[in-house]
């Protein structure tokens, strides 16, 4: 680590939400850049930085800074010249000059302790002496605050959203209990808990219990699907993590139920503990479809039937009896579900209802849980369809939790909303929809209740589905159209737990033998790079699409970007790249956003309109990454987002994705690895999730044994979820 002092003499660039800045500054009669978050940097100040020395290929050499701190000028000569540099609002030269001949080599103690003796001054009013008492005391206070929190590995920028969120007490906050600062995105448990360590907090420590048990029920939520855990699971994985006894979580428990943080239920076997949300989410959904059900349409069968009639006569097509049960039902019923596995007219289905509905004066809107299905959505219906967040119009989040404008209070304009891939939508989004859904308006939904379940908490489809609280359609045939793809057919045969037939070459689906995990990466690579590409036509990088059931080993997502990024967009002196966390990216590189993000701002590139809001597993390209600003760009179909640097931990490579990242996307060819991995992920519906995402090629990779374990193995992760049985009380 290096040692710089000098002398602030420009910003050329500083980002005022996280404080990254660049700047010259001066030592030893030479101008040097320096570059790091450097919050409430101003011209005039002198600085000690510790950092290193960089050579930049198009910006030359510069001055990387990790840390930094002022050094508050002493003399009446320093005070004038800090002063006089602008750093303070209503402060020029004249006036700097007229504070340091009134007060002297106090003058800096007065502005901080003594701001109205300003006022003897002629043209410093009581408000303007405020000002600038408030912008002095603030850029002292980021400072001291940064420098508090680098001690526990906090970054500066992280420091300055904490100092956002409570001022200038933050620090006593983190002192008497770091645990308040986990509603800080960043400020996760294992930081809150690196503070209590540092301030000697016992790990007995009331609030440490607290956070611990609502960190086990969030990660329980985000990343395995559950709504709730069973109180004994609860205590022992939190047991487990803070290394204390089982009493302290259970009053903890009990404390955080009586304060509404938790909801304790009686099941028939056990105790389930909710956090409030996802229970109110429960509570909600049901109560909402239960009075649902039971508003039927009284319909008219002959009109209905010359209704369908004009339909397939205007869109050229001919419904199947269960086709036309399920058209039936979206008119009969306030909300119905459509399921069925691909080829069975799901779309045809969606196209007729349009149809009808419109002739009939009705307004319908169409949704789906992510971009790309609700752009495929759009595709095959010929008109709009937007994600269902865009449709409730999310607003900034508050607290972590996501807002909409539409809402319980300002209700969609609608009279019917189609949602398609019901599979991917958890139990808060559902919730909000039907919020947001004007009472007697029709919810038709559809899907495939055999594909995995959403990323987020809940099992919707199924449940809904199980409880057979609402209509429900089942498309089980498959139409002869679709009949001539392999993919489908054999979509069919892994759901039923036959083997796929593969490999004859008038066909689309294909097995290529290789026992070797460890080479299996640079066998995909060549098929994407080469083979594929040159045997069909399709683009290297925008149709195909690498899905592998695990992010580690050989066959996981970070070893299979790693040589897929090498091979497809290679190391460029020309091409800028930035490295973060290990990650390096290119302009060029296939992304995708691993956590949804209500703040993000997008501008729209066909039209220039700007939003907010990216989500987990969005996929988009690098177009461009500017190192001055520190920023990168990626364009997400038609919306262009630019992220600051230090959020580039939500961005990850995207030429490989984890089956579970890929649902509600569709790709023109699909390579899979097919080896050995854990049990929970050699699944027959994990198999069935990735074949479904293709639409002109799969190719398997991999053991014919290993295939056949996919396909046997029907046994599928269960998600601790109450919405079926709150369905069915009555």
């Amino acid at each position: 680590m290096e040692r710089f002092e000098g002398m602030v003499e420009g910003i050329i660039y500083e980002n005022q939400s996280n404080g990254y800045t660049v700047c010259d500054a001066s030592s030893g009669g030479h101008l040097y850049t320096l570059t790091g978050y450097m919050p409430g940097l101003s011209e005039g100040e002198k600085i000690i930085a510790m950092g290193e020395w960089k050579n930049h290929p198009e910006y030359g050499q510069q001055f990387s800074v990790s840390s930094f701190e002022r050094i508050m000028p002493k003399t009446e000569n320093e005070i004038e010249l800090y002063l006089g540099s602008g750093i303070l609002p209503h402060v020029g030269r004249s006036t700097a000059r007229k504070i340091v001949e009134l007060f002297g080599s106090d003058a800096l103690q007065v502005i901080e302790e003594e701001p109205q003796r300003l006022t003897e001054i002629k043209g410093i009013s009581k408000a303007k002496a405020d000002e600038i008492h408030k912008r002095y005391v603030e850029q002292i206070g980021i400072k001291n605050i940064v420098v508090f929190f680098q001690k526990f590995g906090v970054s500066p920028s992280l420091a300055v959203k904490a100092y956002r969120t409570f001022g200038q007490g933050v620090v006593r906050v983190a002192e008497e209990n770091p645990f308040a600062l986990s509603g800080i995105d960043g400020f996760t448990f294992k930081v809150c808990d690196r503070i209590r360590e540092e301030m000697k907090l016992p790990p007995t420590f009331e609030p440490r219990i607290c956070a611990g048990i609502v960190s086990t029920l969030l990660n329980a939520a985000y990343l395995s699907g559950h709504t709730y855990l069973p109180k004994g699971q609860l205590v022992a994985q939190t047991k487990a993590v803070l290394e204390i006894d089982a009493m302290g979580v259970e009053d903890a428990i009990s404390k955080l139920s009586l304060d509404g943080t938790l909801k304790t239920i009686s099941y028939e076997e056990f105790d389930a503990v909710y956090l409030d949300m996802f229970y109110d989410a429960e509570k909600g959904v049901a109560k909402r479809l239960r009075d649902m059900s039971s508003l039927i349409f009284d319909i008219d069968s002959r009109e209905m039937e010359e209704a369908v009639e004009k339909a397939e006569s205007e869109l050229q097509m001919v419904l199947a009896p269960e086709q036309k049960d399920a058209v039936f039902a979206a008119f009969e019923n306030s909300a119905m579900v459509i399921t069925g596995g691909p080829g069975t007219g799901k779309t045809t289905i969606i196209n007729a209802i349009i149809n009808i509905m419109k002739s009939q004066g009705k307004k319908v809107v169409l949704a789906a849980p992510t971009g790309r299905a609700a752009k495929r959505m759009s595709e095959v219906s010929g008109m709009e369809a937007k994600t269902i967040h865009r449709l409730l119009e999310n607003l900034p989040s508050e607290g972590g939790r996501v807002c909409f404008a539409r809402n319980e209070k300002n209700k969609l304009d609608c009279d019917a909303v189609i949602v398609d891939e019901m599979s991917m939508v958890d139990i808060l989004l559902m919730h909000s929809l039907l919020l947001a859904l004007p009472v007697g308006a029709r919810l038709i939904m559809v899907g495939d209740c055999d594909q995995l379940p959403a990323v987020g908490a809940g099992n919707v489809l199924r449940d809904i589905i199980d409880s057979e609280c609402l209509a429900c359609v089942k498309l089980t045939e498959i139409f002869r159209q679709a009949k001539k793809s392999m993919i489908i057919v054999n979509a069919h045969r892994i759901n039923s737990g036959q083997m796929p037939y593969t490999n004859n070459p008038e066909d689309d689906f294909f097995l290529v033998k290789c026992s070797d995990a460890e080479s299996v990466g640079e066998i995909i690579a060549d098929l994407c790079e080469r083979r594929i590409p040159n045997t069909y036509g399709v683009d290297k990088v925008l149709d195909i699409q690498v899905l592998t059931p695990t992010r580690k080993t050989a066959i996981g997502v970070q070893s299979l970007n790693e040589i897929l990024q090498r091979r497809l967009n290679p190391k460029n002196g020309r091409i800028s790249e930035k490295t973060v966390g290990g990650c390096t990216f290119r302009i060029g590189d296939k992304v995708m956003q691993n956590k949804n993000n209500y703040n993000l701002q997008w501008t729209r590139l066909s039209d220039g309109e700007k939003g907010e809001g990216i989500f987990n597993g969005d996929v988009g390209f690098v177009s461009d990454i500017n190192v001055p600003k520190q920023t990168m760009s990626v364009v997400f179909d038609d919306k262009k987002v630019v992220y600051d640097f230090l959020d580039l931990t939500e961005i990850e490579l995207a030429y490989a994705l984890t089956v579970h990242k890929s649902q509600g996307s569709e790709f023109d060819v699909v390579i899979m690895p097919i080896f050995d991995t854990h049990r929970l992920l050699t699944t027959r519906n994990l198999l069935y999730t990735a074949v479904t995402r293709a639409k002109k090629l799969v190719v398997l990779v991999g053991k014919e044994e290993t295939l056949s374990q996919f396909v046997n193995n029907d046994n599928v992760q269960m998600r601790y979820s109450g919405l079926r049985e709150k369905l069915i009380i009555r």
